[in-house]
């Protein structure tokens, strides 16, 4: 089966965390830069209620546990990030670069999570250093092309000519 890639926006809505501290710490972090309203719970205080009026859950107790709140939130449609325990998961959290504007996110489908930081390192030294200037040109020809009607069809390779023009500009003799 293939994964769904796909951003969420998560300000103002609610996502539960269960587990230990150790555990879902960086993820409760990462969900509140996103906007998230984050509610937590340990594993041995979970009750179902806490599933109500919640969008997503990240579940990091044991593999019954999660299972638990699993079976509650298919029944309630609420996607479930199951650390760990992809059996348990309906929806999987990938290795993710934030730069410049830009995020790339990688997924080995919950199979191998080390995988997946590697890869995150590998494309993270690849992007380019300027890459806030690409952001930057991107914005501004985007609009452009709105304001114009240009077909998204042909807006790929206008961009990749307005990319190409930041680097004449350097290499111009002055």
């Amino acid at each position: 089966m293939e994964l769904f890639p796909l951003f969420l926006k998560l300000d103002g809505r609610t996502v539960l965390v269960v587990g230990d501290e150790a555990v879902i710490g960086p993820k409760r972090d990462a969900l509140r830069r996103a906007g998230a309203d984050v509610r937590e719970r340990r594993s041995d205080s979970f009750a179902d209620a806490d599933l109500d009026g919640v969008w997503l859950v990240v579940a990091a107790g044991s593999p019954d546990l999660n299972a638990h709140i699993a079976r509650l939130a298919e029944a309630r449609r609420i996607f479930v990030n199951a650390v760990d325990d992809p059996p348990n998961a309906s929806a999987y959290l990938g290795g993710v670069v934030r730069r410049d504007g830009v995020t790339v996110a990688i997924s080995t489908s919950g199979d191998a999570p080390a995988l997946a930081g590697l890869l995150r390192e590998g494309i993270d030294e690849l992007l380019p250093a300027d890459l806030d200037r690409w952001t930057a040109v991107s914005r501004e020809v985007r609009a452009d092309w709105k304001a114009r009607g240009v077909p998204m069809a042909d807006r790929r390779p206008l961009l990749l000519q307005a990319l190409n023009k930041l680097y004449e500009k350097a290499e111009s003799p002055a």
